[in-house]
């Protein structure tokens, strides 16, 4: 019975990292990345669809991003998204294929995108804190219904504390990752 306690843990935990890894990768480096427009979503005939749906985008240069609408028509909208989305870059349109060129990050604005990936790392942290105490609870009413020994108990117990130390580590390391990321020039 713990065994599918454990197992549901874990991919909840594994979850909370891959939610924080496409978090970090949508925050800017000062280099060119597709993954920048993951956030941005086009009203694309009445209905909200992300620009990676309706455009191929591609990065050509070191510091630049093409977008490239599948429909001629929908260029305008994908502009006016990419403007919308607040993501402190200017996107220009020659009526086919959109260009965005990145700017260098100051040194002001690189501290402030550290800051906001370790904010992210921190929730998941929560998140991650989040699922032990409930999967210890959960384990806690298995032995009260007398489906658990106490050894057993102390066992799994054990195990979620093992996981959530093995993904917390993850999840420093991510965020460690994206700050020499962030600061390198």
């Amino acid at each position: 019975m713990s065994d599918s306690v454990l197992k549901d843990t874990k991919a909840k935990m594994q979850n909370a990292l891959e939610n924080l890894q496409r978090e970090l990768a949508s925050i800017r480096t000062g280099q060119a990345n597709a993954s920048l427009l993951d956030r941005v979503t086009v009203d694309y005939y009445g209905a909200p669809a992300p620009v990676n749906q309706l455009a191929s985008i591609s990065v050509p240069e070191a510091r630049m991003l093409t977008v490239t609408p599948y429909d001629k028509s929908s260029v305008d909208d994908v502009l006016k998204a990419i403007q919308m989305a607040d993501l402190g870059i200017n996107p220009t349109s020659d009526g086919t294929m959109i260009r965005i060129t990145v700017p260098q990050l100051t040194e002001e604005r690189r501290k402030e995108y550290v800051k906001d990936a370790r904010k992210e790392g921190e929730n998941a942290k929560v998140a991650v804190r989040n699922i032990r105490r409930e999967s210890n609870d959960e384990l806690k009413s298995l032995e009260k219904d007398s489906e658990l020994s106490e050894d057993e108990l102390k066992r799994a117990t054990d195990q979620v504390q093992k996981l959530t130390d093995e993904h917390i580590s993850k999840i420093d390391a991510a965020c460690d990752d994206k700050e020499k990321d962030i600061m390198e020039v």
